[in-house]
């Protein structure tokens, strides 16, 4: 159970870095693949998860996920290194206050939240299929609002609390529509709502007052990560560590079907 190879993306600070720090201390022989777009905070997570935990066997991989070409680079380089993986926690994303634009031009939450982790996670299956069984868990919102799937990007009218809903909803969308497609194989693929407001630097950055701990949402990404009682749970959607119900449009085949549509015609995947 220890020899897993498992990657956390946003990993340099808030849930990530409370999560690597976790599976760090829980899995000492496991290769950690952490992810961040700072060289300098991703040294600093390095030393810091060595220190705490002891882990030796620790790789730093950064790109900025509101680059796609960066996303698919970062991918086809860790298949290069690693052909397998156990455990894929898509963590990275963009806030409220996040710039509009990112990197490609394109909407920064929906860029970033949605597109990055759907290629992100679409390179790297060819991995996943090669561990005995594996986990992905993305990192949603209970915050989630009705996809337009006319105006993706916002171009019309942008709010960046409404990007930033949408942009969760799809990751949901994505969660269930992966769950399906892998029923048949050994991976589950399940989301969630890791709490409210939690004292992360996204919260403060949008001005708002923490409710909670970055280590209670933590906590919750650690159990989808490793629980055994979800060893086959799949598709799902949980609220913290309990399953919920999401956002209507989260179980509409069709909404479905037109963000895949969406997703393959940017990402070429």
């Amino acid at each position: 159970m220890n020899k897993k190879t498992i990657l956390i993306t946003g990993a340099t600070e808030g849930l990530g870095k409370l999560t690597a720090i976790d599976l760090a201390n829980r899995f000492k022989d496991s290769i950690l693949l952490v992810h961040g777009r700072n060289k300098e905070k991703l040294d600093a997570v390095w030393q810091e998860i060595t220190l705490k935990t002891g882990h030796r066997h620790i790789e730093t991989w950064q790109a900025d996920f509101s680059s796609l070409k960066e996303v698919r680079n970062m991918a086809e380089e860790i298949l290069k290194k690693h052909s397998s993986l156990d455990i894929l926690v898509n963590n990275a994303g963009a806030g409220f206050a996040a710039p509009r634009l990112g990197k490609d031009g394109l909407e920064t939450r929906m860029t970033v939240n949605f597109l990055a982790l759907y290629l992100l996670t679409q390179l790297l299956l060819p991995a996943l299929f090669q561990a005995d069984s594996a986990r992905i868990v993305n990192v949603a919102s209970a915050g989630q609002s009705a996809i337009d799937f006319q105006d993706m990007m916002m171009e019309k009218n942008f709010d960046g609390v409404t990007a930033y809903t949408r942009s969760k909803l799809a990751v949901i969308l994505f969660t269930f529509a992966l769950a399906e497609t892998l029923k048949e194989k050994t991976i589950t693929v399940n989301c969630l709502h890791p709490g409210s407001y939690l004292d992360t630097g996204m919260v403060r950055e949008a001005g708002i007052s923490p409710m909670g701990t970055a280590q209670s949402g933590a906590d919750a990404i650690v159990y989808l990560a490793t629980a055994p009682q979800l060893e086959h749970i799949t598709g799902k959607y949980f609220n913290v560590k309990k399953e919920a119900q999401a956002h209507a449009q989260a179980y509409d085949p069709n909404a479905r079907k037109k963000l895949n549509q969406f997703a393959q015609r940017l990402t070429g995947i």
